[in-house]
């Protein structure tokens, strides 16, 4: 498949670590070499902010999506050439998923991993049918991907569903498989266990 934007999920923090600051200039400085367009948070701080940063030194196409209320708080980037006003959270992450060809999430805290998995469930109810990359700086993934496991060990999971997702700690590789992913087919319920 073409991707022409990529929606990316991130902190409005920078972490304690440099590199994640670093890696996320480097991915949208990279994206916008690629011509490829980055929708992100409208953030000017955190991961947000240098994802929006590193694309646009390079001449990026960057488009941002905040909440009215948030816009003073994470102080909307001044320098993206769309920037989008929504009114809620919802509509936000809603509107991300649109605009993008495909989801990568970088690190970030409990909002980045919660806008990670209701597109990862979308994806599997059919909601949504994009691939989805875990950009996993510093191994920052490793435990989530041990959830993964148990997730499917413990029955609450199918294995199949993992192909929704593309986990690797190089963009480049993840860029690769987002341009050969097939769609996995929706979940479907077996209703003959339901209790009587």
């Amino acid at each position: 498949m073409k991707i022409r934007n990529i929606t990316i999920f991130c902190g409005a923090r920078t972490g304690d670590d440099p590199i994640y600051e670093e890696q996320a200039y480097a991915l949208g400085a990279m994206l916008a070499e690629k011509g490829i367009g980055v929708v992100f948070g409208g953030g000017a701080i955190g991961l947000m902010g240098a994802v929006a940063d590193g694309a646009l030194l390079k001449g990026g196409t960057v488009t941002g999506v905040i909440p009215k209320f948030l816009v003073e708080r994470e102080m909307a980037h001044p320098d993206v050439q769309h920037m989008e006003i929504v009114e809620t959270m919802h509509e936000r992450k809603a509107k991300m998923e649109e605009l993008g060809d495909a989801i990568l999430t970088l690190p970030g805290g409990a909002g980045t991993l919660e806008e990670f998995f209701e597109i990862f469930t979308w994806g599997q109810i059919g909601l949504q049918k994009k691939p989805i990359g875990l950009l996993d700086v510093n191994h920052f993934f490793d435990t989530l991907t041990h959830l993964f496991e148990k997730l499917i060990a413990e029955g609450f999971l199918e294995e199949k569903y993992m192909g929704l997702l593309f986990i690797s700690d190089d963009a480049t590789e993840i860029l690769k498989s987002f341009e050969t992913f097939e769609p996995v087919e929706a979940r479907t319920y077996d209703t003959s266990k339901r209790r009587p």
